[in-house]
């Protein structure tokens, strides 16, 4: 555990831009650079979800509230408007937990590290439907915590989460809201651990507590093996004798994972060759041990670092890895006093901008410089030519579920975004609207393999020709016409 005593967030006063950023950043279309939400978030803005309309809900940490980002009319998320969502259930206000998006739209929040502000590893959990809001769903059988725990959707579609405080994991039933054991042969706990889903359904994760080790799930034994030793140990137990943080790991389009190191350090795993190798190494003093990291169009990722000695105090820095180096990118307003454990990122549908919360009222988003290559954009294979409002359908084809999970944290914090959007843009009026997603395909970087999503289409929005695009972790599919009535 982290035995950090009062690591939690407060509500922080928003830091405008000084006039400095302002000249280095601002106008320079070229470059990547940082925007805010125009709409100051409500509270101290943490964890984010994409929803599958399109919408981002993000919690407000310490309170039990949920907001929901709503894009304009335009689908800019910078100029969206922030409304409340229904309420949690009483008593359930989490603080580092797992979340995921499942195949039928719905969004499950398990465990926390904290519980309204009290360290007690909750077993509480929650599951939130737009039609129904938030229902309580029970621990594992046996379970005594849940806590900070990793968690991802499998290449079946199911949500599989681990016990922050042991090497137990279970496998949820979406229908029953009930829990199987998996997880044999795990080599230790899943204590500070994250986990990444490949391409051919495994899940990789480096251990905290075993040496240089790795390890890979495979969903259909439901066995851990050993995926081989980093070069080096990238842990940190920040010299308080716990165990050791780990930064975030990130799949990219090429085949790789880049795991970022609390203590400085990175590795690269190399998916064909099943081998690990070192990465750079941040600028002395500087590691994540715990911070978030998110895929870039182009395949670079970029990462928040902080002060590593001491650990968990700021400033923080921003880095781009482009497969070989960590170059620095521009820093988001709040940096000189954010430690990276503060920070939270998400993958946004639009450009593949990234959207970033610390704590605070001051949500920003990042706007990359760089491209996608076509072969990564996901591909419509058979739509609707003519849908009704209010109705349901399916459009097929490849890697709609993109290349990579998009966003990670770790234990602390998931968000992923492998999965598609459906955005209709009415050729008339140029308004956009993103269609509710469900029953859709799972998995990650899946090729060529033939892949569907059903969607509703808005019974608000405007008739007419209308183009329709899949996007996933940001990347939009050539366009389709249809015909809305």
């Amino acid at each position: 555990m982290k035995g950090r005593v009062g690591r939690m967030w407060g509500t922080r006063q928003r830091i405008g831009l000084c006039l400095a950023a302002v000249l280095a950043w601002c106008g320079l279309a070229s470059a990547q650079h940082w925007t805010p939400i125009t709409m100051p978030f409500p509270g101290s803005a943490g964890t984010a979800m994409l929803r599958t309309d399109g919408m981002v809900m993000v919690e407000d940490n310490n309170t039990g509230f949920w907001w929901g980002l709503v894009p304009d009319s335009t689908g800019s998320y910078q100029n969206g408007v922030w409304v409340l969502l229904p309420l949690p259930p009483v008593g359930y206000d989490p603080l580092y937990f797992a979340s995921a998006v499942l195949p039928d739209s719905r969004i499950i929040i398990e465990g926390g590290e904290y519980n309204s502000g009290v360290k007690d590893d909750t077993k509480l959990g929650a599951i939130f439907s737009d039609s129904s809001g938030f229902t309580s769903v029970s621990a594992p059988s046996g379970w005594s915590k849940i806590g900070d725990a990793p968690s991802v959707v499998l290449p079946n579609g199911k949500f599989m989460m681990g016990d922050c405080c042991s090497a137990s994991e279970a496998i949820l039933n979406a229908s029953t809201l009930t829990w199987t054991s998996t997880g044999t042969g795990k080599a230790d706990a899943n204590s500070e651990e994250g986990w990444t889903l490949l391409p051919n359904g495994d899940v990789l994760t480096v251990d905290t507590q075993n040496g240089t080790n790795s390890e890979l799930y495979n969903y259909k034994t439901g066995k851990w093996t050993s995926a081989g030793n980093l070069p080096k140990f990238l842990g940190n137990s920040c010299g308080m004798g716990i165990v050791p943080e780990m930064g975030p790991a990130v799949l990219r389009p090429n085949g790789t994972v880049f795991q970022a190191g609390a203590n400085g350090g990175t590795a690269v795993y190399n998916l064909s060759t099943k081998k690990w190798t070192a990465g750079p190494s941040f600028p002395k003093g500087y590691g994540v041990a715990d911070g978030p990291a998110a895929i870039l169009p182009d395949g670079n990722v970029l990462v928040m670092a902080s002060n590593i000695s001491p650990c968990f105090k700021p400033p923080s820095k921003f880095y781009e890895f482009n497969g070989s180096t960590l170059t620095a990118a521009p820093n988001p307003p709040n940096a000189s006093v954010d430690s990276s454990y503060y920070g939270r990122m998400l993958v946004l549908p639009l450009g593949g901008h990234v959207l970033f919360t610390d704590g605070s009222s001051d949500v920003e988003v990042y706007i990359p410089k760089g491209s996608a290559k076509s072969s990564w954009l996901p591909t419509i294979t058979s739509f609707p030519p003519l849908v009704t409002r209010g109705k349901s359908y399916v459009v097929k084809g490849t890697q709609f579920n993109g290349l990579s999970g998009g966003a990670a944290y770790g234990d602390d914090a998931q968000s992923a975004t492998n999965f598609p959007l459906v955005r209709l843009t009415n050729v008339v009026t140029g308004s956009v609207y993103y269609a509710l997603t469900k029953n859709f395909s799972t998995g990650v970087a899946t090729g060529a393999t033939a892949v569907q999503t059903a969607f509703v289409a808005p019974s608000s929005m405007d008739t007419g020709l209308t183009m329709l695009e899949v996007v996933a972790n940001g990347l939009s599919s050539a366009i389709a016409t249809i015909n809305v009535n």
